[in-house]
C-alpha cells in the first residue's frame, strides 16, 4: 500500500462538464497548479446521449493528459449539469458515473479515486479559501442555484431543464429573443433589430428579412420569414438556442429596447432564484456560467439586484473540481492555492 506521503505525490484531474461544453484539467495533487488542458462538447448527464457523453469526457481528458502521465493520476473529481443529488436528477448521477467510467477506462486511468459532483457543488468548491457552507448560482446555457453545507447542497432552486425552467439563461435569453423576433413579425411585438439578427443567424433567406431601413414589410414576405425561422429552430437541438446570447447583448448595447428589456428580465429570474433560497444578509454568494462569470455579461446588474450578498465570481467549475479531486487525495481545503 502507498504512504500517505506518496499518495498525494501525482497528479489529479478536475472536470466541468457543463450544457455547452466539458472542460478537462490536469493538476499536480500537491499543490494544485494546472500542468494540462482540455476541452469537448457538451457534458449534461441528463440531456447528452451516454456514449455521446463518455466520447467527450474522453476527448477532454485525453487533451489534459499526455498519455505517460496516465499512470500516475491519483483521483479525479467531475462536475457535470444535470447530475445534482436530487432525486430527480439521480438518472442524470448514474449516467455521468458511467461515461466518466467508460472514458477514464478508455485513457487507461485506473485510479479508483472518482467522483461525480454536480456543477454547482464543483463551482462552489472554486471559490476563494475552498469554502464549505453558502449560496451557489450557476448561470449558463440552464440556471441553477443551491444552499451549500459541507461542500454538499442542503437545498436548491431551479435546474428543471430547458422545457420546465432555467428562466434567465443562455437557453430562455435565447428562446426569449427569437419569440420577440417572431412577434415583431405578426405585429404582437414591439419593432426590434432582433428580428434581422435571430433571423441571419438562423438562415433565413436574405430577401426575407425585413427590409433595411424599416420599409414596408410585406405580408407574403412576413410569412416568408416565419416559413423560414420556424423549421431552423425546430431542426437543430433546443439548447442551441443559448447561441443567440450574443446578438441580445449587442442589440442591447445599441439601445434596442426589447433586448434591453430580455436582459432585465432575465436578471430579475436570476435573482429570484436565489431568493428562493432565502439568503442571510451578507451571506457568501458564488457566481460562475457564461452569464455571470467574472466579466459575465449579467453580473454587474444581479449583484445590483442583491446587493445585500456577498458577491464571489468564479470562471467555471474547473478550479473546484481541481479541489475536490485533491481531497480525494488527502489534501485539506487550505493546502490548495
Amino acid at each position: 500500500m502507498k504512504s500517505d506521503a506518496n499518495r498525494r505525490d501525482g497528479w489529479v484531474v478536475g472536470i466541468d462538464a457543463g450544457g455547452t461544453r466539458t472542460r478537462a484539467v490536469l493538476a499536480d495533487a500537491r499543490d494544485g497548479r494546472v500542468r494540462g488542458e482540455g476541452e469537448a462538447g457538451p457534458g449534461n448527464a441528463l440531456t447528452v446521449p451516454g456514449p455521446e457523453l463518455a466520447a467527450h469526457l474522453a476527448e477532454a481528458v485525453a487533451s489534459a493528459v499526455p498519455a505517460a502521465m496516465r499512470g500516475q493520476v491519483l483521483a479525479v473529481a467531475a462536475g457535470f449539469a444535470g447530475a445534482a443529488r436530487a432525486p430527480e436528477e439521480e438518472r442524470g448521477r448514474v449516467r455521468a458515473r458511467a461515461a466518466l467510467g467508460a472514458a477514464l477506462s478508455r485513457l487507461g486511468i485506473r485510479t479508483g479515486a472518482v467522483e461525480v459532483h454536480s456543477d454547482v457543488e464543483a463551482a462552489f468548491a472554486g471559490a476563494p479559501g475552498r469554502p464549505a457552507d453558502g449560496l451557489a448560482l450557476v448561470a449558463g446555457t440552464g440556471v441553477v442555484a443551491a444552499r451549500i453545507v459541507g461542500r454538499v447542497p442542503a437545498a436548491t432552486s431551479g435546474g428543471d431543464g430547458w422545457l420546465l425552467g432555467d428562466d434567465g439563461g443562455g437557453f430562455w435569453i435565447g428562446r426569449e429573443a427569437t419569440r420577440a423576433a417572431l412577434r415583431a413579425v405578426d405585429g404582437r411585438g414591439g419593432p426590434t433589430v432582433l428580428t434581422a439578427t435571430v433571423g441571419r443567424a438562423l438562415g433565413v433567406a436574405a430577401d426575407t428579412l425585413p427590409p433595411a431601413g424599416g420599409g414596408c414589410w410585406a405580408p407574403a414576405r412576413r410569412a416568408a420569414y416565419r416559413a423560414g425561422l420556424l423549421p431552423a429552430v425546430l431542426d437543430r437541438p433546443p439548447v442551441r438556442l443559448a447561441d443567440l446570447v450574443p446578438l441580445v447583448l449587442e442589440a442591447a448595447a445599441d439601445n434596442d429596447l426589447v433586448a434591453r428589456g430580455i436582459l432585465r428580465e432575465a436578471v430579475a429570474h436570476l435573482a429570484l432564484t436565489v431568493h428562493a433560497l432565502r439568503p442571510r444578509p451578507g451571506e457568501l454568494l458564488v457566481v460562475t456560467g457564461g452569464l455571470t462569470a467574472p466579466d459575465g455579461p449579467l453580473l454587474t446588474p444581479l449583484a445590483a439586484r442583491l446587493a445585500g450578498l456577498t458577491i464571489v465570481p468564479v470562471a467555471d467549475g474547473r478550479a473546484g473540481a481541481v479541489a475536490l479531486a485533491r481531497l480525494l487525495t488527502g489534501h485539506r481545503p487550505a493546502d490548495t492555492p
